[in-house]
């Protein structure tokens, strides 16, 4: 097949043109230097479009991630008439407010938003309704090349201590690279499903459980865990960002954030295993020392 794949520069996008190019298939990787999608609309064909660019920022101003998010992607779709378009999405369109807990893609999608990504990618989902699209929901997406979720987790180590919401002792529903972009390799098909389908690792864990053997892996089992009440996270980020509003700059906690780390985030994967024949394997952290 001829694939093109957008954000092809990023973590996602670059897994997904590896994995694609190894099936054999004829991988066109589009990365933002050779195509802005929020600025302009291309005249191209493929027999499919992987659609990984995104403004990923729980901090974007809502104008810029809406360009991005649902502008670009409106911009992908007229780019590639007839295509087969599989999406990546985030779980983060489900409540932010409330705990996600075996969420089924057949919820509604919330009326109010943490950030401007989760509104924007939930915005850019209903420009699909009625195509021949697989949108794909993953939660938490980590492995070899992460540049984002577990550096940041890290990052935020004082010392010997990593203080998180409720210790992190919540159940949550992992997405390791290997699982998604086999997802994508099962939805790009022209004969797969369409529709929206979560996507995960097999099983859910603790994210405490992770975030310790974590720190042991890279070298840190010397740092503790210590928890903060979630009401007290939640209060404490809202009071950053109200001042961060006034004077520039990114907060270090934002309620989006607290929310991520703080409450269950657990997803239903049976669309997936039904409708796609998805079969992931369990969370996994083989050779986590060596992808930071």
């Amino acid at each position: 097949m001829r694939i093109a794949v957008t954000g092809a520069a990023g973590f996602v996008g670059r897994a997904v043109v590896e994995r694609l190019r190894a099936e054999g298939h004829e991988v066109t990787a589009l990365t933002r230097r050779q195509w802005d999608i929020a600025a302009r609309r291309i005249n191209e064909s493929a027999d499919a479009i992987v659609h990984c660019a995104a403004l990923a920022d729980d901090w974007a101003a809502r104008e810029h991630a809406m360009r991005v998010n649902r502008g670009g992607t409106a911009n992908v779709i007229a780019s590639f008439p007839g295509a087969r378009i599989v999406h990546i999405s985030t779980s983060s369109v489900y409540d932010a407010y409330l705990p996600t807990v075996q969420a089924t893609e057949d919820e509604p999608l919330p009326t109010r938003w943490l950030s401007a990504y989760s509104e924007s990618k939930a915005a850019a989902e209903q420009l699909f309704v009625g195509l021949d699209a697989a949108v794909l929901r993953p939660h938490a997406v980590y492995g070899p090349g992460d540049t984002t979720l577990l550096p940041r987790i890290l990052g935020a180590v004082r010392g010997t201590r990593l203080v998180v919401p409720e210790s992190a002792n919540v159940p949550h529903t992992l997405t390791h690279i290997d699982n998604l972009t086999l997802a994508v390799s099962l939805a790009v098909q022209p004969t797969s499903a369409s529709g929206v389908f979560n996507i995960g690792d097999a099983g859910d864990v603790v994210l405490r459980d992770v975030l310790l053997e974590l720190l042991s892996k890279t070298g840190r089992a010397d740092v503790a865990i210590h928890g903060i009440p979630y009401r007290a996270a939640f209060s404490a980020a809202a009071a950053l960002e109200r001042l961060h509003r006034v004077t520039g700059g990114r907060p270090r906690l934002t309620r989006y954030a607290v929310s991520q780390l703080g409450l269950e985030r657990t997803l239903d994967l049976t669309k997936a295993r039904r409708e796609l024949g998805y079969a992931p394997a369990a969370t996994s952290l083989a050779g986590a020392e060596t992808w930071l």
